[in-house]
This record gives C-alpha cells, sequence and structure tokens, in this order.
C-alpha cells in the first residue's frame, strides 16, 4: 500500500514526463491535489510531503478543513466546485482561488465580499467545453462578455479558464475538445496581462491536458486513493 507521499511523488514524476513529451519546461504545470472528501490527516501528509496546493469541491467541507489548517500559512487553498449564491461570502472571504466562476453574478458577489485586508481573489472561468447538461460552466460562445465582466472586478484578479472535459471520450474527439480549449485559452493569453493559467486534466487525462497546454491539472484520487 502505496502512502501519501508516494503517491504524490509518483503524480509529479507523471507531470514531468508528460511535459518532457510535449516539449515545455517541467515548471510550467502546477499540481492542484484535489483533496475533496478526504480527511486533514491526508492533507497533513502531502503538506510534509512538501505539497502546498489544495482544490475542494464542496464550500462547508473546505472551509471546515481551512480552519482546521490556519496554522499552515502557506497552503493555497482553491474552490474548485459550483458556488451557490448564498456561499460567496464564505468562499470571498477564505479561498486564495475560485476555479469556478460560470455567471457574472457570483463573480460580482464575489468581488463584492473579498475582505479589502486581503489580496485581490485569484480566478478562472469555468467553459462547459462538451455542452453537458449535467456540467456548470459558461458557454464558449458567452465567454468573452463574462471575461468583460470579471476583469472589470476590483477584488478579482483574473487568471484564465477552467474546464472539465467530458469523461471517456475517443481519442479524436479529446483531441478536439482540447484543442478548442487551447485555442480559446491562447486567445486570450495575449490579450490580459494576468492570464496565464489552464486548468484542465485530472487523474486520467493529464497527459493529453498537458499536451495541449494544460499549465494546472487537478488530481484526486491517484494521490488520495479513491473517494469515500
Amino acid at each position: 500500500m502505496q502512502t501519501i507521499a508516494e503517491r504524490l511523488k509518483s503524480a509529479y514524476v507523471r507531470i514531468e514526463q508528460a511535459t518532457d513529451s510535449a516539449n515545455r519546461p517541467r515548471n510550467s504545470v502546477r499540481l492542484l491535489a484535489v483533496s475533496k472528501t478526504k480527511p486533514v490527516s491526508d492533507i497533513n501528509q502531502a503538506y510534509e510531503a512538501g505539497h502546498r496546493l489544495f482544490g475542494e469541491n464542496y464550500v462547508q467541507e473546505g472551509i471546515e478543513k481551512i480552519n482546521q489548517l490556519q496554522h499552515l500559512t502557506d497552503i493555497e487553498w482553491h474552490m474548485i466546485g459550483p458556488i451557490q449564491s448564498n456561499k460567496t461570502k464564505l468562499v470571498a472571504e477564505n479561498f486564495h482561488w475560485v476555479q469556478s466562476i460560470d455567471r457574472a453574478k457570483i463573480a460580482r458577489r464575489l468581488n463584492d465580499q473579498r475582505p479589502t485586508t486581503l489580496p485581490s481573489l485569484n480566478c478562472c472561468i469555468q467553459v462547459n467545453i462538451n455542452d453537458e447538461d449535467s456540467k456548470s460552466g459558461v458557454q464558449p460562445k458567452d465567454l468573452p462578455e463574462l471575461i468583460e465582466i470579471v476583469n472589470s472586478l476590483p477584488h478579482l484578479t483574473l487568471r484564465g479558464l477552467m474546464a472539465i472535459p467530458k469523461a471517456e471520450m475517443k481519442t479524436e474527439e479529446q483531441e478536439q475538445t482540447l484543442g478548442a480549449l487551447a485555442e480559446l485559452f491562447s486567445e486570450y493569453r495575449t490579450k490580459l496581462s494576468n492570464f496565464d493559467t489552464l486548468s484542465v486534466g485530472m487523474s486520467d487525462d493529464v497527459e493529453a491536458a498537458i499536451k495541449h497546454g494544460s499549465t494546472m491539472v487537478r488530481i484526486g484520487t491517484a494521490i488520495f486513493g479513491a473517494r469515500n
């Protein structure tokens, strides 16, 4: 049975091999350890192994972990799940990043509720790249309008795009999907100063995502084991 530290090391090696294969610098892809449903003790193990970026899907669960681990001041907490209007204040006050902005109302609430004593909130806009009813995210055609809104909000810093491509795609469809996402990212990366993050790729598609320009992969199961 591998330890979390050993699985984390394997994830780093996998990312290095994928960046090498894509002829990209090894430091061009960051690893977000997705710790949803996992206990604080698991996060502690990953932290002790040197990892600092953690992603949570559920607001209340994430807040409880942040509070329990507030003595670890160098953890970077990412909210990666859908956000309801009544939870924006908690997110704005506690997280360093929000990757799942999918509509103007949520962006404006996060901006208005971000404490002025904190740095601006790093944000990604979630794109529903495969037009799936079961997933959150803005349609690509509506992306320009939402980018303009988020980019105008003083307490948010628009860092890039996030997506959750359809599961179990054939190679050709996967190439088309990730290629389309890479094109959107590239278009705005040249226009916006802080736009440097393409968050795509999970345990099953890390290599394909990195090949198509991902700068952050979100890995949970391969580090922490199957979810409860």
